[in-house]
């Protein structure tokens, strides 16, 4: 990851967000909450994204409850603002989310 990381504008970020049902951008943060049947599905994703994480060298932070998991994203290398690694890491969330059968 770059260290020079440029954040998002207002209008970029609700663009971006188009493609990203359930997301909601506040006070510098793209995030959402996930709902499960049961805890140890929303378990089972946390350990999921912490692998996507990794991969990526971009982090989320995960709260977990028993049947539900919101994950809030922003990029600390721009001053805790919005930027297209946020994106790039709530895309991948996503992605995974319905195999974990999160709604």
């Amino acid at each position: 990851m770059s260290a020079q990381v440029t954040p998002l504008d207002d209008a970029e970020i609700q663009d971006r967000l188009l493609d990203l049902p359930g997301w909601a951008a506040q006070d510098s943060l793209l995030h959402r909450t996930y709902r499960f049947d049961r805890h140890f599905q929303a378990a089972a994703m946390v350990i999921h994204i912490a692998q996507i994480q990794e991969e990526l060298g971009h982090h989320a932070e995960l709260t977990l409850g028993y049947n539900r998991l919101t994950a809030s994203v922003t990029t600390h290398s721009a001053g805790g603002r919005i930027t297209y690694l946020d994106f790039g890491l709530a895309r991948r969330i996503e992605e995974i989310a319905a195999g974990h059968g999160a709604r």
